[in-house]
């Protein structure tokens, strides 16, 4: 069993909380040196409009297709993989993270629920990675914040604004 301190933030502050990883889903082994800072969905959306980061998605291609956070630089490599034998790890997330990122690029990594980027986001961190943020909550808090949605439809994304965006004039 591997426990490893988070800190996550809530409006301005910094609050700790821990992790267990003796999850039968996942067998990583976090180093205790691993600190993740897991940040809400609205400071990663205010990251990813305002700043270099790019966001990571770690959720399976499926999940992925059905529904993402809509930036053009949005990220999918799977940490897990759904099997009938329920979910394993994706053998080959570091190799494949390490073909379209450096280790100094600035990441948001998310997936459905918070759960399965916080794994990730200890593999990036132990594999040397320094600009890593875990988006807490998932894509379920970012649809819930009313958040920009894009879908994936055969060869075609299709956009949807947040309800807060403006809506284009009429002409």
């Amino acid at each position: 069993m591997h426990q490893f301190n988070i800190y996550g933030h809530l409006g301005t502050q910094l609050y700790p909380f821990n992790i267990n990883t003796s999850s039968p889903i996942m067998n990583t082994k976090p180093s205790s040196e691993s600190q993740i800072i897991t940040i809400d969905v609205l400071k990663a959306d205010d990251l990813l409009r305002n700043s270099k980061y790019r966001y990571l998605d770690v959720r399976t291609e499926e999940e992925f297709n059905k529904g993402h956070v809509d930036f053009g630089d949005v990220l999918n490599i799977p940490n897990m993989f759904n099997t009938p034998e329920g979910r394993v790890k994706n053998p080959n997330f570091m190799e494949q993270v390490q073909q379209v990122c450096t280790k100094d690029d600035h990441l948001i990594v998310g997936c459905q629920s918070g759960v399965r980027s916080v794994y990730a986001t200890v593999d990036l961190l132990d594999a040397g990675f320094k600009h890593v943020y875990n988006m807490g909550g998932g894509f379920l808090a970012w649809v819930q914040n009313g958040l920009p949605v894009a879908v994936v439809t055969g060869d075609t994304k299709t956009e949807f604004p947040s309800p807060t965006s403006p809506l284009p004039a009429n002409n």
